[in-house]
């Protein structure tokens, strides 16, 4: 049910059954269209509150009630009258309802910069007269449909029921140029999964790129797996901004600055991606991510803390008591939370590297930054491994892993703050 904040007089707002976390106030409140409110209903609520009340001008509309939303309104876009559901709603100033559908818009955008930043052509001239796969059939892939057929591809839905399925995919169109997943699967928290079983991507020896409407996490599973095959892929932030972009205008009645959307889009990248620190143990990773979450004003997750406060013994008493096995075992599930949430600073132990699952976990949303400090200065302390194995003989089998996982490698400089503001440098967010 709807809260009394949520029945409160707004101009602009997203409606929607069941929210949580949403980035649309934020994307809205840079664009203009602002006060904007998260509207929860049921769905006895929701025509009470669109057509009895006159206090908002502008809605955006999400999941369930999209094609509740086409009904309800006075007049409708071609778009929506072709698709049947519409994502916006605006309040004309005679009182009557418009709706629009600014999803397709958004794919347009999102389809048109990965062709042309991908790809080195348009949209048409990349993927005119070649096959795209949708994977899903929901209210996601009818917007996505339309544009790829405007672009010239012959187009072909996959689902899990029907003709085409998921088990005809490589049968049917082991040929196709582009995948297209509009199904929710990969969505925090479930990450990262895919909707395609490992190896289908490889086997289609065709494809020019992949992209995801999925936006959280940034790099979604069908995403990783693309880069895994050096195919070009592309997840679904650029169509969340670009929508909303087009949705606010008609909010607003005016136009806005196309650069707004590639503004937005980087703000939230960096608010939303993990910094992920990883290096030998007893490099300082704790107390550099604690004085770089302190300066970014971001939450700090020390793993190995992580790993104490959810099973009662510390990564150094678990190895005792149950052997390495069981804690990297355990040391990947925690992983596996913490990593796939945003805008944390993560400080990872030492034999993060060790399990190749690993890397797929933190680099589905953080830049991942490798501490290197000279191994005669690495602390053994508290480390059961550094001093059953040797410091020498972990640098040996790690300092290689660290190596290919790391986006940026700093320099230790002698001190936690220091070494703070040298990740941000590097990042190209220095700190005066």
């Amino acid at each position: 049910m709807a809260t009394e904040g949520e029945r409160d007089a707004t101009p602009f707002g997203l409606l929607g059954r069941k929210l949580g976390h949403s980035w649309s106030p934020q994307i809205h409140a840079a664009l203009g269209s602002w006060p904007y409110r998260l509207v929860e209903l049921e769905p006895d609520e929701v025509e009470p509150f669109v057509r009895g009340r006159e206090d908002w001008q502008g809605l955006n509309v999400t999941i369930p009630y999209k094609a509740e939303a086409a009904r309800l309104a006075d007049a409708r876009s071609e778009r929506v009258r072709r698709l049947g559901v519409a994502n916006t709603l605006v309040r004309r100033k005679d009182g009557t309802i418009f709706a629009d559908n600014t999803d397709v818009l958004g794919f347009s955008w999102l389809l048109e910069d990965f062709c042309r930043r991908e790809l080195g052509a348009s949209a048409r001239e990349a993927l005119g007269g070649r096959e795209a796969i949708v994977l899903g059939s929901g209210g996601a892939s009818r917007a996505v449909v339309p544009v790829l057929r405007d672009a010239g591809c012959r187009t072909s839905v996959i689902s899990r029921t029907g003709e085409d399925t998921y088990k005809t995919l490589l049968e049917r169109h082991a040929d196709t140029a582009l995948v297209v997943n509009t199904t929710p699967v990969g969505t925090y928290p479930d990450c990262p999964a895919s909707p395609l079983k490992p190896g289908v991507l490889e086997r289609i020896g065709s494809l020019a790129g992949v992209v995801d409407v999925v936006y959280n996490p940034e790099r979604t599973g069908i995403c990783l797996e693309a880069e895994r095959l050096h195919i070009p892929s592309q997840s679904g932030l650029g169509m969340l901004v670009s929508q909303a972009y087009f949705a606010s205008q008609l909010f607003q009645g005016r136009s806005l600055p196309s650069h707004l959307v590639g503004d937005i889009c980087q703000d939230i990248a960096h608010k939303s991606r993990n910094i992920a620190l990883i290096g030998m143990p007893g490099v300082g990773k704790t107390t550099t991510g604690r004085q770089l979450a302190r300066i970014e004003n971001r939450p700090f997750v020390d793993l190995d803390d992580a790993f104490e406060i959810a099973h009662g013994m510390s990564a150094a008493e678990c190895i005792e008591r149950r052997g390495e096995e069981e804690f990297r075992r355990l040391e990947t599930a925690a992983c596996a939370d913490w990593c796939s949430r945003s805008g944390l600073v993560v400080s990872c132990g030492g034999g993060i590297v060790t399990r190749p699952e690993n890397y797929a976990l933190l680099h589905q949303n953080a830049t991942i930054v490798m501490l290197e400090r000279p191994i005669e200065e690495l602390s053994q302390r508290g480390r059961p491994l550094s001093q059953d194995r040797g410091v020498e003989e972990l640098a040996r089998q790690r300092m290689h892993l660290y190596q290919q996982w790391a986006d940026l490698r700093i320099q230790c400089t002698g001190s936690p703050q220091g070494d703070a503001r040298e990740i941000l440098a590097a990042l190209g967010r220095p700190v005066a």
